[in-house]
């Protein structure tokens, strides 16, 4: 095996021995284990006693909100290599900013007809 995967597959060892740890700790310490506690067989968070109802619903505007606010922020993931290409591509007397700015335009028109629909009125 060469030496450069040596960094590679150390990490995943410790990656994967973690998370074992981590899923064998919680199956030997967790709540659930324990056979003489009320909440055997309820939902739980971080060992706290569920109040009310275990599955409260949600409103579809948490939904759209969140929705909205993955579709915005996945503009970044196209911004980062832009930005470290950009440089390259002025050396070579080549202009992408016009590609980048109709993305921009259309991810702006796209908040403006979502405003204008009321996606981000939480009460309406």
């Amino acid at each position: 095996m060469s030496d450069a995967y040596l960094p590679l597959l150390i990490q995943l060892i410790l990656a994967t021995g973690l998370a074992c740890l981590i899923v064998g700790v919680s199956h030997v310490m967790g709540e659930r284990r324990k056979k003489d506690t009320a909440i055997t067989d309820t939902a739980y968070e971080c060992g706290v006693k569920a109040e009310g109802l275990v599955h409260t619903r949600f409103s579809v505007k948490f939904y759209i909100t969140a929705m909205l606010f993955i579709l915005f922020d996945i503009e970044v993931v196209f911004l980062i290599p832009w930005s470290f290409i950009y440089r390259d591509f002025l050396a070579a007397n080549m202009s992408i900013l016009g590609p980048i700015l109709f993305f921009f335009g259309v991810l702006v028109l796209g908040l403006f007809y979502e405003v204008k629909k009321g996606a981000l009125e939480w009460e309406k």
